[in-house]
């Protein structure tokens, strides 16, 4: 499995959920890019811009993807529709001409509803990511119902340990992958705090703040402090 290159700061983060995902993807294939440009029809250099940030990648290249790792693309694939609105929001050098007032409104109206489904996907898998550990003598799961992000809304943390782990009450997960926003980032942000790292604002959403959080998390454990959140560091969250 490689180890990645750190993703430039300057990323936007919706940007950088997407990314994180598609490269959690391919390691799970265990394909190298030449490998990648055989399966997908994408070339290797492509996948390398693709995979460090570089270029967004096409929408047929993440259903490629996709297909090659085995899973359903309609996840990536909301996550696809967040970034590239947000890639196609970056300042140019070349162009700094604003759109039409209706292609901003048209741009607004897609952007709110690939969110909306990434929020709703996303709590879907999520509700399966956590569903085997309720089945060995967990903490009973969260009664918590779907995530829906408001802005300014803030969440209490009451972290207690449960057989030997440390839980906040709004997830049991040890695996989810986070992205975010959902219920499984709210108990992270609570699990940070505790162990004395700042993620801001405790609302559920995966940014700038909580990512510096996880890095410094990860830096003290051992780990690499990628800001990306797994089941090394969800370890280390529930210790």
């Amino acid at each position: 499995m490689p180890r990645w290159r750190e993703l430039p700061d300057s990323l936007d983060e919706r940007v950088r959920s997407l990314v994180v995902q598609l490269r959690r993807l391919k390691d799970h294939t265990g394909l190298s890019l030449s490998s990648l440009q055989t399966k997908t029809g994408h070339s290797r250099a492509s996948w390398e811009r693709y995979l460090n940030g570089k270029a967004l990648p096409p929408r047929q290249a993440v259903e490629a993807l996709a297909r090659v790792g085995g899973v359903d693309p309609t996840r990536l694939l909301a996550l696809h529709e967040v970034a590239e609105e947000a890639w196609r929001q970056k300042p140019s050098t070349s162009e700094t001409t604003e759109p039409p007032p209706h292609q901003a409104r048209d741009a607004r109206r897609r952007a709110s509803i690939g969110i909306l489904l990434a929020v709703v996907l996303g709590g879907l898998v999520a509700g399966l990511l956590v569903a085997a550990p309720w089945e060995h003598g967990h903490p009973s799961p969260p009664v918590h119902g779907a995530f829906v992000y408001k802005a300014g809304k803030t969440y209490t943390c009451v972290v207690k340990r449960q057989k030997g782990l440390l839980y906040a009450g709004y997830s049991t997960t040890s695996t989810a992958l986070l992205s975010g926003p959902d219920w499984d980032v709210v108990e992270a942000q609570c699990l940070l705090r505790h162990h004395g790292f700042d993620p801001g604002v405790v609302d559920g959403v995966y940014g700038p703040n909580t990512i510096r959080a996880v890095k410094r998390l990860q830096d003290k454990a051992g780990l690499l402090p990628d800001g990306q959140v797994g089941p090394h560091t969800w370890q280390a969250l529930r210790k």
